[in-house]
């Protein structure tokens, strides 16, 4: 395998742990504005800043619940990468 292949599959590997990573946290970011800016709607209270607070809320007890889970699988692709770069660039 070529150097930029290498390359390519280690960049594409991040990317995709990246985005699950991030995936939880943005969809529960999504879920309560959607949900916030219905009930806004619905009552016609158009505070702008009404969303922030609660997402805000809502992301941080999201991290705090699967903090072990991200750092865990975050250590398992770093392991990985440096038990593999001797075989890669070998």
């Amino acid at each position: 395998m070529d150097d930029i292949q290498i390359a390519v599959d280690i960049g594409r590997e991040a990317l995709i742990l990246a985005m699950a990573l991030s995936a939880p946290l943005l969809l529960v970011g999504l879920v309560i504005g959607v949900s916030i800016s219905v009930v806004q709607a619905a009552t016609s209270i158009q505070e702008q800043t009404l969303t922030f607070v609660p997402k805000i809320i809502g992301v941080v007890v999201l991290t705090a619940i699967i903090l072990p889970w991200m750092v865990t699988r975050l250590v398992e692709y770093t392991t990985n990468l440096f038990i593999a770069l001797p075989d890669l660039f070998g």
